[in-house]
C-alpha cells in the first residue's frame, strides 16, 4: 500500500501534475539561527486527485499548503501549478482554513458572493454561481442568515461555498473540520466527497486526524518533522464512494493503522 519517498516522487513526477513541489525549502529567521520548516520537499499532486497531508506537530503541513496557495514563498525550490511557478494567490486556487473568516455583517449569500464581486462577471452569472454554491453545501434555507445565527458546521459550509463560487480548479484545505464536533465532522467529510465526486477538483487537504486522512484521500502524504520533509506516501486503494461500512471495514483499519504508525512511530531525525 505504501511506497518509499524516492519511488513515490518518481512515479508522481509527470507533466500531468496539477500541483508540483520541486526541492522546496522554507526557512524562517529565529533568534539563534534560521528554523527550517521544510527541507527539500518534492511532491506531485495529480489533476483531480484528492491528497491528504498528515504528520506530527511542527512538520510543515500548513507551510506546504500556504506555498501552494501563494500565501508564502519558498526559500529555495519551486512550487508549480499547471507547470507555471506560483507567484501569489490566484482565482484558480481556493483556500479554506479552520477559521471560517466570514464577514459577520454579511448574510450567507453576501459572504459567498464577496469574492465574485472582485471579478468582471455580470450580475446574473454571479447570482447563478452563488445560488449553485449555496445549494451545493446544503445552505439554501439559510441564504439570508447572518453568521452569528449559524452553527460551526454551517459556518464552515458557508466558507466552502465561498470557495466553490469562484469555481477554482484546486481546493487547498487546512484542517477545515478541526474545530467541529465529531458528528458534524463526519457529515462534512461525506458532503465534501460527494461534491468532489461530482466536480472532481484537485484537492490538497491538511489534517492531524489519521482517520479523516484515510477516509478522504486517494493518497496520504505522511510528513516528518524537524526539518519538515516527506516521510512516506500511502496509497489508499479503497473505492469511492466512501461509506460508513467502508470506514468500519478491515481494509480501512489496515490502511489506517499503516498511516498511524508512519506518523507516530517515526525514527528521530539524524
Amino acid at each position: 500500500m505504501s511506497t518509499d519517498l524516492h519511488k513515490a516522487t518518481a512515479q508522481g513526477a509527470t507533466a500531468q501534475a496539477k500541483i508540483a513541489f520541486r526541492d522546496v525549502v522554507r526557512t524562517f529567521p529565529m533568534k539563534g539561527g534560521d528554523f527550517t520548516a521544510l527541507d527539500q520537499v518534492s511532491l506531485d499532486v495529480g489533476d483531480r486527485e484528492f491528497v491528504t497531508v498528515v504528520g506530527p506537530s511542527g512538520c510543515g503541513k500548513s507551510t506546504l499548503l500556504n506555498l501552494a496557495g501563494g500565501l508564502d514563498e519558498p526559500t529555495a525550490g519551486q512550487v508549480l501549478v499547471d507547470g507555471a511557478p506560483v507567484t501569489g494567490p490566484g482565482p484558480e486556487r481556493g483556500v479554506i482554513f479552520q477559521q471560517y473568516a466570514l464577514f459577520p455583517w454579511l448574510t450567507v449569500r453576501g459572504n459567498v458572493e464577496f469574492g465574485l464581486k472582485l471579478t468582471s462577471l455580470p450580475a446574473s452569472e454571479r447570482k447563478r454561481r452563488v445560488e449553485q454554491a449555496i445549494d451545493l453545501v446544503g445552505l439554501s434555507d439559510f441564504a439570508d442568515a447572518l453568521p452569528k445565527t449559524l452553527s460551526g458546521g454551517m459556518k464552515q459550509r458557508c466558507a466552502i461555498a465561498r470557495a466553490y463560487a469562484v469555481d477554482p480548479e484546486v481546493l487547498l484545505m487546512d484542517e477545515p473540520f478541526g474545530a467541529l464536533d465529531a458528528l458534524t465532522r463526519v457529515q462534512l467529510q461525506d458532503q465534501l466527497l460527494e461534491t468532489w465526486t461530482r466536480q472532481k477538483r484537485t484537492v490538497m487537504f491538511v489534517t492531524h486526524d489519521v482517520d479523516e486522512a484515510v477516509y478522504l484521500a486517494r493518497r496520504v502524504v505522511v510528513m516528518a518533522a524537524r526539518p519538515g520533509r516527506i516521510h512516506r506516501i500511502v496509497d489508499v486503494d479503497l473505492p469511492y464512494p466512501r461509506t460508513e461500512e467502508l470506514r468500519l471495514s478491515p481494509e480501512f483499519a489496515r490502511i489506517r493503522n499503516e498511516v498511524w504508525h508512519s506518523v507516530y512511530h517515526q525514527a528521530p531525525a539524524a
